[in-house]
């Protein structure tokens, strides 16, 4: 069975042309000579480098197509007729107190100083790309208003067109990641925060000292990697001027700007884009503590870090070097994840897929336990959309994760609400939305919440943000509904018990039991006479009298 149809994609824009074909290579059963398009193969063949990169750039998100072995989809999550885990009284409670409302879906994270969340969720790095950029306000105030993390992703410094560097190098003045820092800030009410990533070049321009001194902010998070991609951020550009600017700072360019055969070609329309890409990083524990402590003794009260779908080799190190470290949060993103824009080959074929990375990341965290070694708090990314998938999350890598980070999933609602916006204001709703009704209030079912909260600041509430907000709405109620079925009413009471595997191969990699063996203990005690009841450390079993 293959796992991917290779050499065609929406994503790239390419298509066959036979409806068979060969699925290795993903070239049509019949190479037609003469053939006008459009497969990767064919488009690559005068397009080239452009070909690599799902698009438009600055228009889409992507998620990669593969289609691995073994995902989330493999686990279900257990029910129960009895219990009720972390209510104040559990023995007393019955069906009047153990309602589904009553679960708290309040999560934090930290070392020592905590940051609480609403939701065990928060967004993915919404670094340099123009699909962050042009929905900054939607994203930003979504979040703190839905009580969540914002993470403002790398390069943003560097490819603000308004920055101003001092003779040293370093950021003096950056109106772009001033816009996304007091953006976040005006509505954020103490859940949740704004923490900004550092890759080498932001290391290089001061990142860390500028949104410290001028902002103030608590927290910095420095990242080694991503599930789509195993290289630097990179973006696309289409003024030459832009292009040579951003080499100046010290970005790689492609094709280099400065060569003039590639001016001439850009001006006579040859060339389209340039690309800008970040460099590799390079990790090693010595420079990583080192970096770490110097993060702190510049006055940041948290460190945290995220990596990407690598080796087993480098997720034990960011586990160990972590733990030895005190970090934070350590943000796990498995393959293939969502981008504003990765290599399209590569978020396909490379890395580690996510159900296999987390657990690993599982063993690894109690290897370390048995130790007596403290790991970071841990947030699971690469691929999650909906509650089902955070319950899971949470309960595969208890007692360890913390929360889940959304990419793409978070990013939808802030750019449906931003449409609609558009719509109302330009009579162009479509029927998918009009079938709901014509005004805001009609439209959003939270609207008339947010409105007895915010009152006249309601006009500074973009619909996007009240998008987002809805969305996490439904994240909230979804995971209550499951936490309340397995009979659990804080998130910290749920476990690895709570899960079961659908497959073989699933518990295998796992170690969550297969269906058929699950709570197979409990089954053959009550099997044999002895009743089951619930305590606050789960089921158990007692003696009773048969009746004859």
């Amino acid at each position: 069975m293959n796992l991917r149809q290779p050499n065609a994609s929406t994503a790239t824009g390419t298509f066959n042309r036979s409806r068979n074909v060969v699925p290795m290579s993903g070239i049509c059963v019949e190479c037609l000579d003469g053939c006008k398009g459009g497969c990767e193969a064919w488009l690559a063949s005068f397009r080239g480098r452009e070909v690599l990169y799902p698009g438009p750039f600055g228009e889409i998100t992507a998620g990669a197509s593969k289609n691995y072995p073994v995902d989330y989809s493999h686990l279900n999550i257990q029910g129960y007729a009895v219990g009720a885990k972390g209510l104040p009284d559990e023995v007393t409670s019955g069906p009047d107190t153990a309602i589904f409302p009553a679960a708290d879906t309040e999560t934090e994270y930290g070392w020592t100083e905590k940051v609480r969340m609403r939701v065990p969720i928060f967004t993915g790095a919404l670094g340099s790309t123009d699909i962050a950029r042009k929905n900054w306000e939607h994203f930003a105030i979504g979040a703190a208003i839905a009580g969540i993390t914002l993470v403002c992703g790398e390069n943003v410094c560097g490819i603000d067109p308004q920055l101003e560097l001092d003779g040293n190098g370093k950021v003096k003045n950056s109106p772009e990641m001033d816009r996304r820092i007091e953006t976040y800030r005006r509505f954020h009410e103490g859940y949740g925060e704004i923490l900004v990533q550092m890759n080498v070049e932001d290391t290089r321009f001061g990142v860390a000292e500028y949104v410290l001194n001028k902002h103030k902010l608590e927290t910095i998070e420095l990242k080694w990697g991503q599930g789509a991609k195993c290289i630097g951020g990179e973006i696309k550009v289409r003024e030459l001027e832009r292009a040579l600017e951003l080499k100046k700072r010290g970005y790689i360019v492609t094709p280099d700007p400065t060569i003039p055969e590639v001016q001439k070609a850009f001006k006579e329309g040859e060339i389209k884009e340039f690309e800008r890409h970040s460099r590799l990083g390079f990790v090693d524990k010595e420079g990583f503590l080192k970096e770490v402590e110097r993060l702190r003794k510049l006055g940041f009260k948290r460190i945290t870090l995220k990596t990407g779908a690598y080796s087993a080799a480098e997720l034990a190190m960011a586990l160990r070097y972590g733990a030895e470290a005190q970090l934070d949060l350590l943000t796990i993103d498995g393959a293939p994840g969502g981008t504003g824009m990765s290599p399209w080959p590569m978020m396909n074929e490379w890395g580690i897929p996510s159900f296999y990375l987390h657990s690993l990341a599982y063993q690894f965290c109690e290897k370390l336990a048995k130790q007596k070694i403290r790991v970071p708090d841990l947030a699971l990314a690469g691929g999650f959309s909906g509650e089902d998938g955070v319950f899971k999350a949470i309960a595969m890598g208890s007692p360890y994760v913390k929360a889940v980070c959304m990419g793409r999933a978070l990013m939808i609602p802030g750019m449906v609400g931003k449409n609609i916006e558009s719509w109302l204001g330009n009579g162009g709703l479509p029927k998918t939305v009009a079938k709901y009704g014509h005004s805001v209030e009609e439209i959003f079912v939270s609207y008339e919440e947010l409105k007895a909260k915010y009152n006249s600041d309601m006009k500074n509430i973009p619909l996007g943000a009240m998008g987002i907000y809805t969305f996490c709405q439904k994240i909230r109620v979804g995971l209550q509904q499951l936490m309340a079925g397995s009979r659990n009413f804080k998130l910290s009471t749920i476990s690895r018990r709570d899960l079961m595997s659908l497959t073989e191969e699933a518990a295998r990699i796992s170690d969550i039991p297969y269906v058929m063996d699950a709570y197979r203990g409990e089954v053959e005690q009550i099997l044999a006479g002895r009743d089951l009841y619930c305590s606050s450390v789960g089921l158990k079993t007692r003696d009773v009298v048969a009746s004859s």
